[in-house]
């Protein structure tokens, strides 16, 4: 016998990696160059110069036992001592060493958040459009997952259906910006409200109530797009980070939580998440990459191809009449399907081999998501098709 709730995880995946197999088979029969697959969200730019350099300094200077050895469960002390480095010079935040946990990425980072805060009966809210894993994290945890529905067309946030959603058994507020799917950066102004809102909230109903902010994509914005330090706008926020879209490192699973000095009950919720790790057996990220992300957390990623890829993707497919949400950030464009039904459209765009990702599992079947991190050539060659998907989806109506 198996857990049930595990195999239906396993046994039903996510549409995503669905599309990204497909795209793979039909390479197969079509060629790859034939295959416009706009379905996963797989950095295409290389990692900094530096990131190489730094992994074959530390193979030629490091004793093989010390560099791939254990770390302490926490993390290196000289990462730790990076990062928060790194944090204060750009934000004044007065971050900690000892206030960051080093993971395997921004995935268990969530799970070990989620749990370390899963009390009985606890409930945690998502602002649609989300990342569809979400809701896994926290209903395994036999936690409720609750979705605040989206705020078309400008994809911030509904405060008043949030407020709504907001009781005695809520435990924390999922908050995505930039964000995956819609590529919305949540605005200074939505944010202290949203602060606000948490404020009086917690108060009515007796406890904390926390943001978890996922930002794996926090250092790609473009244009005037800025994106806030959440826990100086509200100091109950748990940061889960990622380098895998900052530095194009998504294969090699770092990254860290950050629990502010400031925030309720921060002994507890610190040695609730390190203890969450534990049981989840995520402790001791890997050594090297650690010891890599201790010289180059001051890197930023060359955003120059992705914002071109952006203009001439979002550009064109406006010109074709299609809506958008406004990509400000992350390499994602979300798109209301002409049709009304992403699924359909998603089914009529494979038959040209345009791979898209129908929005059902984001909270918002009517929108699909393209990530524009592929060739420039990818996109171009792709726009035709799109224009014939229009007109399609219109004499179908």
């Amino acid at each position: 016998m198996v857990n049930q709730q595990m195999h239906e995880l396993g046994a039903n995946r996510s549409c995503i990696r669905d599309l990204f197999e497909y795209g793979r088979q039909r390479s197969a029969v079509v060629g790859k160059e034939n295959v416009f697959d706009f379905s996963l969200g797989n950095p295409s730019i290389p990692a900094p110069a530096q990131v190489n350099e730094t992994i074959r300094t530390l193979l030629h200077e490091m004793d093989s036992v010390q560099l791939h050895g254990y770390t302490p469960a926490t993390g290196d002390l000289g990462a730790r001592a990076a990062i928060a480095e790194d944090l204060n010079h750009r934000y004044q935040a007065g971050v900690r060493p000892e206030d960051l946990f080093l993971g395997c990425g921004a995935a268990p980072e969530l799970v070990s958040v989620i749990r370390a805060l899963a009390v009985p009966d606890a409930e945690f809210v998502a602002i649609a459009p989300y990342f569809p894993e979400y809701k896994p994290f926290v209903t395994c945890t036999g936690s409720t997952f609750r979705v605040v529905p989206a705020d078309i067309p400008d994809f911030q946030i509904d405060l008043s259906a949030l407020e709504a959603a907001i009781n005695a058994h809520t435990q924390a507020v999922i908050i995505n910006s930039p964000n995956n799917p819609s590529g919305s950066v949540y605005r200074r102004e939505t944010l202290e409200q949203l602060a606000q809102l948490l404020t009086r909230s917690a108060l009515r109903v007796g406890h904390p109530i926390y943001i978890i902010a996922d930002e794996p994509y926090r250092e790609l914005v473009y244009g005037d797009a800025q994106v806030s330090f959440l826990p100086k706008l509200y100091p109950d926020t748990i940061v889960c980070y990622s380098y895998s879209k900052s530095l194009s490192l998504p294969g090699e699973r770092i990254g860290y939580v950050y629990v502010p000095e400031h925030a309720h009950d921060h002994d507890a919720l610190f040695a609730a998440v390190c203890g969450a790790a534990r049981a989840s057996g995520h402790v001791c990220a890997p050594s090297l990459w650690q010891k890599t992300i201790a010289r180059c957390a001051h890197l930023r990623p060359d955003l120059n191809a992705y914002e071109e890829n952006r203009r001439l993707l979002w550009q064109g497919l406006k010109d074709m009449g299609y809506e958008t949400a406004q990509p400000d950030g992350a390499f994602y464009l979300f798109v209301k399907a002409p049709n009304g039904n992403s699924r359909k459209f998603s089914e009529m765009a494979k038959e040209l081999d345009l791979l898209i990702v129908p929005g059902d599992d984001f909270g918002c079947p009517e929108y699909f998501r393209l990530c524009y991190c592929v060739s420039k050539s990818c996109i171009q060659r792709s726009l035709p098709l799109f224009r014939k998907l229009m007109e399609d989806a219109k004499k179908a109506r």
